[in-house]
C-alpha cells in the first residue's frame, strides 16, 4: 500500500511542477506567475479541487511521442471566492508554451460543461502561445469545441477572462464572447495576426503591444473591460468582482453585509450640479455618495468615458450604475458610448442585477463621422437593451435630457419602474437656443426678440415639472434624498416580475 501511494505522490511533483526550473524562473523574471500559483491566488486558500492532473495529450507526429507532460498545459478545476464555488483553468506557459491541443482543450470543455451543470462561473487565465502546431486541424476543432460552450454558457453564467501572456489567433475569440475581459499590462496582448503576418500583409510596422496590448484594448477597441499593473493586483481585482455577480442566472445577486444607512443624507449633493448649465461636473461623485460605503467597481474604466458603467452596492446588494459623465463630451452619447453602456445592461438584464441611471445627456454626438460610422444602429443597441430589460429600473435625472437621449436613456417610456428627477433637471425635445431659432426663424435678426423667446422657453421647459404633469418623471426629489430615494425604489422593486413575449431570442441592430 505505502509503494502505491508513494507511487501517486512521485506522480504527482512532476506535474505540479509544470514545465520546470528551467522554464518557470523565465516566467518569474517576467513578472509572472505559474499556471498554479495564480490559481493559489485567485481562490480561497486549500479550497482547489483540481481535475485531470495526470492527462497527456495523444499526438505521435513531429517526435511529440517522446514528450507527454502530465496535465498538457493546462491547470483545470473549481474552488470558491469568498466561500462562493467556481470554475477555473489556468494555462502554464511553461508547458510547450501552454499551447493548446485535443487534450488541452478537452480538460476546459469539461470544467465549463460541469460549471453549466451546477450553475457557477468560469474563470478562464489565459497565457498561451495558441494552437499546438503539431496536432494541425485537431487543435482547430478542439478550439472550435471551447466556442461553443463560450456560446451555450453565455447568458447562463458568468465567464471572465484574464488575459495573462499571449493570446493570438483564434485563441482571441474564447475570451471575446465572454463577459468580462482583463488584461495585465506590459505582459499580455491578444490579436488576431501578429505583427510579423501584418507587416507582411500591409507593410505596417507595429509592436504586439501598440497591436494588442492592455492599453490598445482598453482604450481603442473596447475588447477589454480593465488592464491592471501585474498578476497579483489583477487577481485580487477579479476575487473583488466576482463577489458582486450571481452564481447564475437562477440565482439572485449576492447579499453582502453593509455599515451604510440606507437613509443617509448628502447634503453636498444639492450643490453638486453648477449653476452654469454649461458647466461640467463629476457624475462619479453623485455614483460614490449613492453606493454602500462608497464603493463602486467601474468597468471599461478608459473607454467612451463620455459614460460610466459598474456596479455598485445599495443595502448590501449588487446594482449596475449607468450613468452619463459631464466631464466628457458633456455627457453626449456617441457610437462607443452606446455599444459599452448597451452590453453592459444586457449583462446586468441576463443575471438578473438591478439598473440604476443616472442622466445628463444633450443628445447624441452630431457629426459626418458619427453617422458614417453608423450612430443609428449603435444607438439604437442602447435603445433595446434598455427596452428589452426586464429588472428593475430606476433613472434619476439630474440636469438635462434632450431629444432621443432622453428616451434612450431608460425613460419611463422603455419600462422604467422608478423615474426621478432634481428640481435642476428638464426634459426637452432639444435646447432652448436650437429650439428657438427653429420655432421663431423670422426673427433671428432680432436679438431682444431672440433673448425674450429664448427665456421664455427656459422658464417653460427648463425644469422637470412638464414631464411631472405627463407621468413621465414619478417625482422630483431633493439631490441630498437621492440615496433613500433609490434604495426604498430597488427595496419595493424585489419581487418585481416582467416577461417579455415568447421568441426563440431577439435580433438586436448588431
Amino acid at each position: 500500500m505505502k509503494d502505491i501511494l508513494h507511487e501517486l505522490e512521485n506522480r504527482r511533483a512532476p506535474a505540479r511542477h509544470g514545465g520546470g526550473h528551467p522554464r518557470i524562473d523565465p516566467q518569474h523574471a517576467k513578472g509572472k506567475l505559474t499556471a498554479r500559483e495564480r490559481v493559489e491566488l485567485l481562490l480561497d486558500e486549500g479550497s482547489f479541487e483540481e481535475f485531470d492532473m495526470f492527462v497527456a495529450h495523444r499526438c505521435t507526429d513531429f517526435g511529440m511521442a517522446a514528450e507527454r507532460p502530465a496535465g498538457d498545459g493546462v491547470v483545470t478545476g473549481w474552488g470558491t471566492v469568498n466561500g462562493r464555488q467556481v470554475y477555473v483553468f489556468s494555462q502554464d506557459f511553461t508547458v510547450m508554451g501552454g499551447s493548446v491541443s485535443e487534450t488541452h482543450a478537452a480538460k476546459i470543455c469539461k470544467i465549463m460543461d460541469m460549471a453549466i451543470q451546477n450553475g457557477a462561473p468560469v474563470i478562464g487565465l489565459n497565457d498561451s502561445g495558441g494552437a499546438r502546431i503539431q496536432e494541425g486541424v485537431a487543435s482547430l476543432a478542439a478550439y472550435g469545441e471551447v466556442f461553443q460552450r463560450n456560446i451555450l454558457a453565455s447568458g447562463v453564467i458568468p465567464q471572465i477572462s484574464v488575459i495573462m501572456g499571449p493570446c493570438a489567433g483564434g485563441a482571441v475569440y474564447s475570451p471575446a464572447m465572454t463577459d468580462f475581459i482583463f488584461m495585465v499590462r506590459d505582459s499580455s496582448y491578444m490579436f488576431v495576426t501578429g505583427p510579423d503576418v501584418v507587416k507582411t500583409v500591409t507593410n505596417e510596422v507595429v509592436t504586439a503591444e501598440e497591436l494588442g496590448g492592455a492599453s490598445t484594448h482598453t482604450r481603442k477597441s473596447s475588447v477589454a473591460d480593465g488592464a491592471f499593473e501585474n498578476d497579483v493586483e489583477a487577481l485580487i481585482e477579479v476575487r473583488r468582482l466576482v463577489d458582486y455577480l450571481p452564481l447564475n442566472n437562477q440565482a439572485k445577486p449576492p447579499v453582502r453585509p453593509f455599515f451604510d444607512d440606507p437613509g443617509r443624507l448628502e447634503p453636498s449633493l444639492d450643490t453638486l450640479v453648477p449653476d452654469n448649465p454649461n458647466t461640467p461636473y463629476d457624475m462619479k461623485e453623485l455614483i460614490l455618495k449613492v453606493g454602500d460605503e462608497g464603493d463602486f467597481y467601474e468597468i471599461q474604466a478608459d473607454f467612451a468615458k463620455n459614460i460610466i458603467t459598474g456596479f455598485i452596492r445599495l443595502e448590501g446588494r449588487t446594482v449596475g450604475v449607468v450613468a452619463n459623465q459631464p466631464m466628457v463630451l458633456a455627457g453626449c452619447l456617441d457610437i462607443d458610448a452606446s455599444r459599452k453602456a448597451a452590453r453592459f445592461v444586457r449583462f446586468c438584464d441576463a443575471f438578473e442585477i438591478p439598473i440604476l441611471t443616472f442622466v445628463d445627456v444633450p443628445g447624441f454626438l452630431p457629426g459626418t463621422g458619427q453617422e458614417y460610422n453608423g450612430i443609428i444602429k449603435h444607438g439604437a443597441k442602447l435603445l433595446f437593451a434598455y427596452g428589452e430589460a426586464t429588472v428593475p429600473k430606476v433613472t434619476v435625472l439630474t440636469r438635462k435630457t434632450y431629444g432621443g437621449a432622453y428616451v434612450v436613456m431608460s425613460s419611463k417610456h422603455l419600462r422604467g419602474d422608478f423615474n426621478y428627477a432634481w428640481p435642476t433637471a428638464e426634459v426637452a425635445v432639444m435646447g432652448a437656443k436650437g429650439a428657438v431659432e427653429i420655432l421663431y426663424r423670422s426673427e433671428l435678426g432680432d436679438a431682444d426678440k431672440i433673448g425674450a423667446r429664448t427665456k421664455d422657453y427656459e422658464d417653460r421647459f427648463a425644469n422637470p415639472f412638464v414631464a411631472a404633469e405627463k407621468g413621465f418623471i414619478d417625482e422630483v426629489i431633493m439631490p441630498q434624498s437621492t440615496r433613500k430615494r433609490v434604495c426604498r425604489a430597488f427595496a419595493s422593486l424585489r419581487n418585481k416580475k416582467l416577461t417579455n413575449p415568447w421568441k426563440k431570442h431577439d435580433n438586436i441592430p448588431l
